[in-house]
């Protein structure tokens, strides 16, 4: 076990030491991996535990202004470190298919050293990308994918800038800093406002640009496979798979969002058009059924009225509504089997074929039109 230790200690020493690059030393974080693996770390607590629990009976803070100034500065700051590195070789004398570390103090590979260098950095000022959400409230985008992403990618790329801060590898950062500008304007317009959101109907698109972003990215580097190159395959491997991981990860969210998710909208909206239509039929021939149900008992109960006094009150006024209430019935449940709910309601308070009526109760149709939860100031006896 000893002898185990032992060669794990030898084995850190001799990386950090006889294969660093020795132009970073001294820069910020770059002596240890230990205090960005504390940084990426804290980074996960603050916005998974911290902020959540801090934010729980808060309400969201308003940072529109803010969030503005944050996501312009985004946009400069993308630009400027795309710029120095595609400047610094992959604009100039880089080659796409094989490019070697410069580890000499040449303009140029000390100017990619420190553009390596600021794109570590930058991945530092992205997690306020996730403390916003956080502070905003909108905890269903600090997923997994989303803290995968940044919480990986500062201790990702230091392992580059500690040992291979040039070359073929830093093909991903100048990559990646194009797509930076171009998703920081997306955010910045987003945060402008409800006028700005016709100009960020290009959401989906985003999302598919980030990623044949990872494409090119592993195409790039694992093409070494297939040639020599004076490059060290090991972060052949680390960029080429790191590119892999994410590319699956975005895809999974891909799928989720814009094709599960569109098919379950499209599905609910039919569902709904379907129950729309289906209901407002239901309640449309409901209606017409309890209309033509109180004026078939109303009518009837008047014309058996009227028929009474000449005929003999208690058969034309018996008539009268058992006809009403019959024709009445049978229109309403003839528009729809809806319109007999109430039928039982309205047997329930006959007696003998008609409603007994005192000299103080209320006119038929003011009744009928009272149980059927309709308005009685409209009826006039």
């Amino acid at each position: 076990m000893g002898s185990l230790v032992e060669t794990v200690v030898d084995g850190y020493h001799d990386l950090f030491t006889n294969h660093r690059d020795p132009r970073v030393d001294g820069w910020l974080l770059m002596d240890s991996p230990w205090p960005t693996l504390l940084v990426c770390l804290g980074y996960v607590l603050i916005v998974k535990v911290i902020g959540p629990q801090y934010m729980k009976n808060r309400p969201p803070f308003q940072l529109r202004n803010i969030l503005v100034a944050y996501n312009a500065f985004q946009v400069v700051f993308s630009i400027w470190i795309f710029y120095e590195i595609g400047m610094s070789g992959w604009f100039t004398h880089y080659s796409f298919r094989c490019q070697p570390v410069d580890y000499t103090d040449n303009p140029s590979a000390i100017r990619m050293t420190y553009a390596s260098w600021w794109y570590y950095f930058s991945k530092f000022t992205e997690f306020f990308d996730t403390f916003f959400f956080v502070l905003h409230k909108k905890f269903e985008h600090v997923s997994t994918l989303h803290v995968i992403h940044h919480g990986c990618m500062p201790m990702s790329v230091w392992f580059g800038v500690k040992f291979t801060p040039g070359g073929h590898s830093t093909f991903f950062g100048f990559i990646n800093s194009f797509v930076h500008i171009v998703m920081y304007v997306y955010y910045m317009l987003a945060a402008l406002g409800p006028r700005y959101r016709r100009y960020i109907w290009w959401k989906k698109y985003l999302t598919n640009f980030q990623m044949i972003q990872f494409i090119m990215i592993f195409g790039h580097a694992f093409q070494l496979c297939f040639t020599e190159c004076n490059y060290p395959r090991a972060f052949m491997w680390w960029i080429g798979g790191h590119a892999v991981m994410f590319f699956f990860l975005f895809s999974d969210f891909y799928i989720k969002a814009y094709l599960k998710g569109a098919a379950k909208v499209k599905a609910f909206a039919n569902g709904t058009s379907i129950y729309v239509r289906s209901n407002g039929h239901a309640n449309g021939s409901l209606a017409n059924g309890i209309t033509k149900l109180v004026n078939g008992v109303s009518n009837g109960y008047a014309n058996g009225k009227a028929n009474g006094h000449a005929n003999g009150k208690t058969n034309g006024f018996a008539n009268g509504h058992a006809n009403g209430v019959a024709n009445g019935y049978a229109n309403g449940h003839a528009n729809h089997a809806n319109g007999s709910i109430h039928n039982s309601e309205v047997h329930s308070e006959e007696t003998n074929g008609h409603i007994p009526k005192t000299p103080d109760s209320p006119s038929m149709s003011t009744r009928v039109r009272k149980l059927m939860c309709m308005n009685v100031d409209s009826v006039v006896d």
